[in-house]
C-alpha cells in the first residue's frame, strides 16, 4: 500500500470519532431545541468539507517516519562552522550539534555535509562530494532594438 493513501485512511480514522460525536450533538439539538433538519445536515457537511480542506494541511503529522535518526539519516545541512571533528550544522531550519565521522577529513564552515547516523542529540556526518561539472554557459543573444522613428514634418 502506498504511503499516500495510508496516510489519507490513518487521517480518516482519526476523523471518525469527531463525526460521530458531531451527529449525536445535532441529533440532540434536531429533538430537544426543534433545529431543522436541513440545518443538521448542512452543518455535517460543512464538518466533512472542513476535513477534507484541512487533510494537506494536516497531512505532515500523520505521516509515519520512523524514529528521528530514521528520519535525518541521508539529510544534507550546511557547516556553520569548521567541523574539526565537532561543531554545528544547520540541517532544514535547525540548528544541530555534529561530529565528522571517523575517516572523513575536516569540514569548512559553510560546506554541505550529508547525515550519516544519529548519536545521542549529536548528528554523525561526513563530507558531500560533489561531482565536477561544468557550468552551463547559453550563448548570449543581443536583442537588435532599433530607436523609435521620429515622425518627419
Amino acid at each position: 500500500m502506498r504511503l499516500g493513501r495510508r496516510v489519507l485512511i490513518r487521517y480518516t480514522l482519526y476523523q471518525i470519532p469527531d463525526l460521530i460525536l458531531l451527529g449525536l450533538a445535532l441529533a440532540i439539538a434536531v429533538r430537544w431545541w426543534e433545529l431543522s433538519n436541513q440545518v443538521a445536515y448542512t452543518l455535517l457537511a460543512l464538518w466533512v468539507l472542513k476535513d477534507i480542506l484541512m487533510f494537506p494541511v494536516m497531512r505532515v503529522a500523520y505521516e509515519q517516519g520512523g524514529s528521528p535518526s530514521d528520519r535525518l539519516r541521508g539529510a544534507v545541512g550546511i557547516s556553520r562552522e569548521a567541523l574539526e571533528p565537532m561543531g554545528y550544522v544547520m540541517v532544514g531550519s535547525e540548528l544541530w550539534n555534529a561530529e565528522v565521522i571517523a575517516g572523513a577529513g575536516p569540514v569548512s564552515a559553510g560546506s554541505a555535509v550529508r547525515v550519516v547516523n544519529l548519536q545521542g542529540l549529536t548528528l554523525l556526518v561526513e563530507p558531500v562530494v560533489e561531482p565536477l561539472v561544468e557550468p552551463v554557459v547559453e550563448p548570449l543573444i543581443e536583442a537588435s532594438v532599433d530607436p523609435p522613428e521620429t515622425p518627419t514634418p
